[in-house]
């Protein structure tokens, strides 16, 4: 039963992990577009504020669990 928590904890550190690596692409590739843009529209600022606070939120939770993308 130990065995398969530690498992488990694994596999869900691995997701996180990726998770937190898509969100980061998707907040830099957001935020690349908006400064290349001559007037960024609402909805544009809206998607990056919303990547940025999805990404940060991961990030405190990896750092919670103690998870390292250096492994």
């Amino acid at each position: 039963m130990l065995g398969n928590k530690k498992m488990r904890r694994k596999e869900i550190d691995e997701n996180l992990l990726e998770e937190l690596f898509r969100l980061k692409n998707e907040w830099m590739n957001l935020k690349s577009i908006l400064e290349r843009s001559i007037e960024p529209s609402e909805i544009g600022l809206y998607d990056l504020s919303v990547s940025e606070a999805k990404y940060f939120f991961l990030l405190r939770e990896a750092r919670k669990r103690k998870i390292s993308a250096l492994r």
